[in-house]
């Protein structure tokens, strides 16, 4: 290999790291400021597919990556804030929102990048104000974009005299799935499409790629991004997989279109270079543009249908869209808190409503009940956390007696059934643990502890269906349930102590079966609580009095 070669290579390759390197600089300056208000953009701005795709072009406008985008969106719907179906308009809209850098890329401002880049670096380093210093972050991220940029540009000039290269352009120009392939590779290995499509477009503005052979290169680019997505999935949640499949469908079933009518839209490209006179990086981003929003506009109508599709090709039952927890509603605690309490009293059933699944699943000793009681576990203690913030807010307003007590009650309601979760994953773990063979309990012990867990269960499950403040009816009789359940504990004690001194049950199988009747009599326990929690819990209250704002004094 000749000098200029090498020159060639580590230029470029140089290039290409300070581009990367730019790119993450000004999307983490732009996220510092944008602060945690990105996740509650998704959060609250996806009630249906149009919205979703504006919080999701948003969102990648402000980090600068699609892929970014999609993992964020991803570990939401893992969470339970978020249904597959809204997470597709933010897909979509997260494909349109990576397009901004193109066009920032297609503006011709390369000359100015050292100075832009050094501004950056003055503010970081000597102005120690933090909004100082993510402005800081944007710019010096902006220069070393374009910097990159033209180090690359440069390098890839002399390319044109070989033959060689030519040859394979030629080759990519003239077999439109060789050039999707390419593309599909290059940003599969690189990870970011911004970055392939910014070579692209120093390709093509040096003549070393037809527009014709760029087009399909470009279609590449946008399914290769797909696969941050796919490998954000592969530890996540069941949907996590599904909305990971979508982003594939989405993208792959776009650039099929786009082959199919490939003269049409470069013809499209060319009026369009002609019309504004635009530079050759400029077009590149118009087609990119063109593409992505042109392929949500077809497939946005058909939100439903993705989703089937995927639903089909990986099948389950999905946490999320069988209990779809919900996001609260923050604004109405200003205008109405008394009606917030009321929604945050539905979430909570809907939360026991859950934790009682896993308690149900609970003998169920397959690994894959096991992992579905862990995925609606993580669900619960967000959703357990999203209620208490929302109860917090509520309590800093003006309240009647009644509701400030109902308040109350909720807090330790919420508390609860988060408890009620951990209890049931728990038991589920010794059980396994009694199922592999690591410990020997005696069969009488295994029957005794099922008829604690049927009594408490089902005590749980009555519970949960009579959860409601605003009712005065006596929970008298799941509260004779629960104490019976500590009293059938107290019986099963004794009758294991004697099986124990006759050697039936192993030293170890003892421990472990004391574990399990204490975890069984805490969530009997918990029931307990939340039934006499609500139990005439304003009998001493008069009607008119009024909690304060700070929760401090009756008035």
């Amino acid at each position: 290999m000749d000098i200029s070669a090498m020159e060639i290579i580590f230029t470029f390759i140089g290039g290409l790291g300070i581009f990367l390197y730019g790119i993450k600089q000004m999307g983490d300056g732009l996220q510092a400021s944008a602060g945690d208000r990105l996740r509650d953009i998704l959060n609250k701005f996806t009630s249906n597919p149009i919205m979703g795709v504006i919080a999701g072009m948003v969102v990648t406008i402000l980090i600068q990556s699609s892929s970014g985008t999609t993992v964020i969106t991803i570990g939401l719907v893992t969470a339970g804030f978020m249904t597959m179906r809204q997470a597709i308009g933010v897909v979509m809209g997260a494909n349109i929102g990576t397009t901004v850098t193109a066009f920032i890329i297609g503006i011709d401002i390369g000359e100015y990048a050292l100075p832009i880049l050094a501004l950056g670096a003055f503010l970081i380093f000597f102005i120690h104000k933090r909004k100082a210093k993510n402005i800081g972050m944007i710019l010096f991220g902006f220069g070393a974009l374009f910097y990159g940029l033209e180090l690359m540009s440069g390098a890839v000039k002399p390319l044109a005299e070989l033959d060689g290269f030519n040859e394979i352009m030629l080759n990519l120009s003239s077999n439109p799935i060789l050039g999707v392939l390419a593309g599909t590779f290059l940003t599969v290995i690189i990870q970011s499409s911004s970055a392939t499509i910014g070579i692209l477009q120093g390709f093509f503005a040096n003549d070393l790629i037809s527009l014709h052979g760029a087009l399909p290169v470009l279609l590449g680019d946008n399914i290769g991004t797909t696969i941050t997505a796919v490998l954000a999935s592969l530890a996540g949640s069941l949907a996590a997989k599904r909305v990971a499949l979508v982003h594939v469908l989405f993208n792959v079933i776009g650039a099929t279109i786009f082959l199919i009518i490939l003269p049409l839209y470069q013809s499209v490209m060319e009026m369009i270079q002609r019309a504004f006179s635009l530079n050759p990086e400029m077009v590149i981003a118009f087609a990119h543009g063109t593409f992505n929003v042109t392929n949500t506009l077809i497939q946005l109508p058909f939100v439903f249908v993705l989703a089937w599709i995927v639903t089909k090709v990986i099948p389950g039952n999905d946490v999320n869209e069988q209990y779809r927890p919900r996001v609260l509603d923050k604004n109405l605690i200003d205008r109405a808190p008394s009606f917030a309490l009321q929604e945050a009293q539905d979430e909570i059933q809907n939360l026991g409503k859950m934790s009682l699944s896993i308690l149900e699943s609970a003998q169920n000793k397959d690994e894959k009940s096991k992992k579905h009681a862990e995925e609606k576990h993580q669900v619960i203690e967000n959703m357990y956390d999203n209620i208490r913030q929302y109860l917090t807010k509520i309590s800093q307003k003006k309240l009647s007696a009644n509701d400030a007590e109902r308040m109350s009650v909720l807090f330790d309601v919420n508390r609860a059934i988060l408890k009620v979760s951990s209890l049931s994953q728990a038991y589920m773990d010794d059980l396994d643990i009694q199922a592999k063979g690591k410990v020997n309990i005696s069969e009488k012990a295994l029957t005794s502890i099922s008829q604690l867990y049927e009594h408490v269960t089902v005590s749980f499950r009555d519970t949960v269906d009579i959860i409601n403040v605003y009712d005065d009816i006596k929970k008298d009789e799941i509260v004779k349930r629960s104490q019976e359940a500590y009293g059938l504990e107290h019986d099963l004690r004794k009758e294991h102590i004697k099986r124990l001194s006759t050697g039936e049950c192993t030293p170890e199988g003892a421990v472990r079966y004391l574990d399990m009747i204490s975890i069984l009599e805490r969530i009997g326990y918990h029931s307990r609580v939340i039934s006499e929690s609500m139990i005439n819990y304003g009998d001493d209250i008069s009607n008119d009095k009024t909690y304060t704002e700070n929760n401090s004094a009756w008035v």
